[in-house]
């Protein structure tokens, strides 16, 4: 069995993946959840271990509940 995709990681292809549906930059998606183009760089790359109300900006941002933003993970 191959080795488990981290948790960080996950997350941040989640998140890559819906604001990639949404059509947005990540600057302009980073811009709308009122965070750092760079610091959504590290979440999307997995480098970043975000604070639960950073989570919550970003299932706002892109109108879901925290449960739905996690689906999957």
């Amino acid at each position: 069995m191959g080795k488990a995709v981290d948790i960080l990681e996950r997350f941040g292809q989640r998140v890559r993946e819906l604001r990639r549906a949404e059509g947005l930059s990540q600057e302009a998606f980073a811009a709308k959840c009122g965070l750092d183009r760079t610091y959504m760089g590290g979440i999307e790359r997995g480098e970043r271990n975000l604070a639960l109300r950073n989570i919550d900006l970003i299932a706002k941002t892109l109108k879901m509940s925290l449960s739905d933003l996690m689906q999957g993970l």
